[in-house]
């Protein structure tokens, strides 16, 4: 498999931990049971999210700038 389709399946599956660890969340706060590391469980796949994110939207500029295109 293509290093670049392993970012993007990763990102797939980290966007679907965020989506969970962010449901869990509002169900505690909904439900007054809230403690700190609920809050914090959400910001692992944020950050991972982020780093994946950046790298898929430089992606398509990295390609044309190592082929020698501009990039307008």
């Amino acid at each position: 498999m293509n290093w670049n389709k392993w970012i993007r399946q990763i990102h797939r599956w980290l966007s679907i931990a965020f989506t969970v660890a962010v449901i869990v969340n509002t169900v505690a706060v909904a439900r007054g049971r809230y403690a700190g590391w609920v809050g914090f469980l959400a910001l692992l796949p944020l950050a991972l999210l982020l780093l994946t994110g950046l790298y898929l939207f430089m992606l398509p500029y990295a390609t044309k700038w190592r082929n020698g295109q501009s990039t307008n």
